[in-house]
């Protein structure tokens, strides 16, 4: 079974830092481009972070640009989000998300079940 599983999440202060880890399995992801997702309480997914498959371009949004690192480690199938200077607008459900045929929701085929990410004022 293909399966994504998003760790690390919890309770941290604004102004604090927080990484996120996302195991992969059953299928290996080298040729995927991953992204990590977000949704908060009665919000649309937003887009946060993504890598590409081949040599490591990263994009963000506008909110986690210049706060936020994506990483992967192929050899391990992992890939990582390494969040600084959190505010409690960060607060939500993080997804981690592999692309697959790139025909899937938001461009991506495969996704985990979350992790919470909680930034108290």
């Amino acid at each position: 079974q293909v399966q994504l599983v998003e760790s690390g999440g919890g309770l941290v202060q604004a102004g604090g830092s927080l990484a996120l880890s996302c195991a992969a399995s059953g299928r290996t992801f080298s040729n995927d481009a991953m992204g990590w997702f977000r949704q908060a309480p009665g919000k649309e997914r937003e887009f946060v972070a993504s890598i590409g498959a081949v040599g490591g371009v990263s994009y963000y949004s506008d909110s986690a640009k210049d706060r936020f690192t994506i990483s992967r480690d192929k050899a391990k199938n992992m890939v990582y989000l390494q969040m600084n200077s959190l505010k409690a607008d960060d607060t939500a459900a993080y997804y981690c998300a592999a692309s697959g045929s790139g025909r899937g929701r938001y461009g991506y085929d495969y996704w985990g079940q979350g992790t919470q990410v909680t930034v108290s004022p």
